[in-house]
């Protein structure tokens, strides 16, 4: 098992450098930029760049507009000086001076320009900090990516974490009722109880929920956004606990749906394809009963892939639910900080939070693996190639 871990851990640096080139590829071909979308930020506020655009340089003005509009659109009327150090400060160009410089290398000075570093230097760049977990400085918030990813990242695990557990407390009781009761009509109305919940779309029940018990137009019973209530800090420890769960419930709930209705069929469906093998008729011709059958010999070998299933469950819920949930419900963690920065093009923030969730599920999967080999000592990994 250690060599078959060692491999795939190896596994992983290709894997993320695979994944990395592919989005910042990507990016390459999206409409605007960072700097377009400064652009747009200070685009009402020309008077202040009036007197440095249209001062007394003879060389200055239209010519500077010029070249600003050549490359970012509704840059008219910003001095081309403050687009070439915006490009420097988003490392899309570095500053080179004359041989024998001496001094803080500066765009104002004379002995010093402007070059553009290309598209493979930067994503060379990129990937080597980031194998030293360099992420870099946000370009919007001025706080670094790894303390941003840090502060936001026990929210998304949380309604991971409580989603996942929810979903499994329920599912593997129900998925067994179910084995057990096959074909009654227990068995038909919580199907097709579990096949509307698996239909509605995760945020269609989130907005649903909020509308219903949170959003003040039928009962007002949950908050309408955040994980805790203003002044928290100052509750006491069984009042922060309930504000908590009080806040989270909601979102987790949302979370679960999905899940839940999957976990529960595939236990159901686990324990069937165990209760119509031989050892089962055996112990039962053996006079055991019922109870001891199924809890005694059936429930470990029918519990082997949905146990060893909880990384991967918890998986789908940090991935899938995290940017649709934490969105709608106005939660502060790692997904919306994610989607937010596509949206801005905070390039580092995007690539920084891709790393991390990358590198998760690469980490977790080797964990699902392990999952297996604990619950059923069975299985050989080393006899398989990665």
């Amino acid at each position: 098992m250690g060599a078959y871990i060692l491999r795939r851990l190896l596994l992983i640096i290709p894997t993320l450098f695979g994944i990395m080139l592919i989005n910042f590829v990507l990016t390459q071909f999206v409409p605007g930029g960072p700097i377009e979308q400064i652009i747009a930020q200070v685009e009402g506020e020309g008077d202040v760049f009036q007197g440095i655009a249209g001062g007394g340089d003879a060389g200055g003005g239209a010519g500077m507009e010029s070249a600003a509009d050549d490359r970012y659109l509704g840059a008219r009327g910003l001095p081309q000086d403050f687009l070439d150090e915006l490009e420097v400060d988003m490392g899309f160009a570095r500053i080179t001076c004359a041989e024998g410089f001496e001094g803080t290398p500066t765009l104002d000075d004379p002995a010093c320009e402007k070059e553009a570093i290309g598209i493979m230097e930067r994503f060379a760049i990129l990937m080597g900090n980031y194998l030293r977990f360099d992420f870099g400085e946000s370009y919007f918030r001025s706080i670094s990516v790894v303390d941003l990813v840090i502060e936001k990242m026990p929210v998304s695990i949380t309604l991971g974490l409580w989603s996942t557990l929810i979903a499994y407390i329920v599912s593997i009781p129900l998925g067994i009722r179910k084995a057990v009761k096959d074909g009654s009509s227990f068995d038909t109305w919580t199907s097709g109880f579990i096949i509307v919940a698996y239909a509605i779309p995760g945020f269609l029940f989130a907005i649903l929920l909020l509308v219903l018990f949170a959003g003040g137009s039928y009962w007002q019973i949950f908050p309408l956004r955040g994980l805790v209530s203003e002044g928290w800090e100052d509750m006491s420890l069984l009042g922060k606990i309930g504000d908590y769960f009080w806040h989270i419930t909601l979102p987790v709930i949302a979370s679960t749906i999905s899940s839940f209705a999957t976990l529960t069929l595939l236990t159901k469906n686990s324990f069937l394809d165990e209760i119509k093998k031989q050892y089962v008729i055996t112990a039962k011709a053996k006079g055991l009963s019922e109870s001891r059958v199924l809890y005694g010999h059936v429930f470990r070998n029918a519990m082997l892939i949905v146990i060893a299933g909880f990384p991967a469950a918890f998986l789908s819920v940090f991935f899938g639910a995290s940017i649709i949930i934490e969105t709608i419900f106005s939660l502060d963690g790692l997904g919306r900080l994610g989607f937010e920065a596509a949206v801005a093009r905070d390039y580092p923030v995007v690539f920084g939070t891709l790393y991390v969730f990358g590198l998760i599920g690469l980490l977790v999967g080797i964990l699902s693996d392990m999952m297996y080999v604990f619950v059923d000592p069975r299985i050989d990994f080393e006899s398989r190639q990665v």
